[in-house]
């Protein structure tokens, strides 16, 4: 049950987060001129075999538009199955909970912004029927080191770049996309995706939109195609919102 409440705790976080996202009582019109200081996010990810969501801010003292020192609160929660090879081939569903947070800096030169974050990260997997075989199962404490790039080649076009490790299980992830833009609102483009852990891969090759901007929130999705380690295919989809405030 202590898995169950985390999981709880994270999905409400998010919702929060959302809520705060879509009802911020100051976020930063278009056009205003006044600081930046806090990014709030949350997200969305599902396909055939789980689905997640997510919520967390960062926070710049001196501001996103120059370098500096960054902090990075994030939850999440959700619901995966799998096969086990311990158990002749058992589906186990398993519950995840995460928590992390990461101190980071911000670096910027012209059209290219790098955001770096390390710090220490709680995970609790609860599986139902439990598998012995899996590394990720129970409570586990450890550290979790990430980057996201953003570069503009030109002023229409972009290239993305993420990835996370974690000292738990081998947990990995990674994804690049490219971007052209397009009716003068929003990139849209290619993008190649691969996540890892516990000797669990998949591996996703999709179109997102990113950067698609209403009056107070700036939104992302993507949809494409994933496999598995397991050989197991599936459609993915995934939506993110985020806003910022002055």
């Amino acid at each position: 049950m202590g898995l169950a409440r985390h999981a709880r705790a994270a999905s409400l976080f998010a919702a929060m987060v959302f809520f705060c996202v879509m009802r911020g009582t100051e976020p930063a019109a278009a056009g205003d001129d006044g600081e930046q200081h806090l990014i709030i996010f949350s997200g969305r990810d599902l396909w055939r075999n789980g689905i997640f969501l997510y919520g967390g801010l960062i926070v710049s003292p001196g501001g996103f538009e120059q370098p500096g020192f960054l902090l990075k609160l994030l939850s999440s929660g959700g619901l995966y199955r799998y096969k086990a090879g311990d158990l002749d081939g058992t589906t186990v569903v398993g519950l995840e909970g995460k928590a992390h947070i990461a101190p980071g800096w911000l670096v910027r030169y012209g059209r290219f912004e790098s955001k770096f974050f390390f710090g220490p990260e709680l995970q609790d997997h609860r599986l139902w029927p439990n598998d012995p075989g899996n590394r990720l199962r129970g409570r586990s404490f450890g550290l979790r080191m990430a980057v996201d790039l953003w570069a503009e080649p030109t002023r229409e076009t972009m290239l993305a770049a993420d990835a996370s490790l974690s000292s738990i299980g081998g947990d990995f992830s990674a994804r690049i996309g490219a971007g052209w833009h397009l009716l003068g609102h929003f990139y849209a483009g290619p993008e190649l995706q691969i996540y890892a852990a516990g000797g669990y891969r998949q591996f996703r090759l999709g179109v997102h939109v990113t950067s698609l901007k209403t009056e107070t929130v700036e939104l992302s999705a993507a949809v494409g195609w994933s496999t598995d380690s397991e050989a197991r295919a599936s459609p993915y989809a995934r939506l993110g919102l985020m806003q910022h405030f002055n």
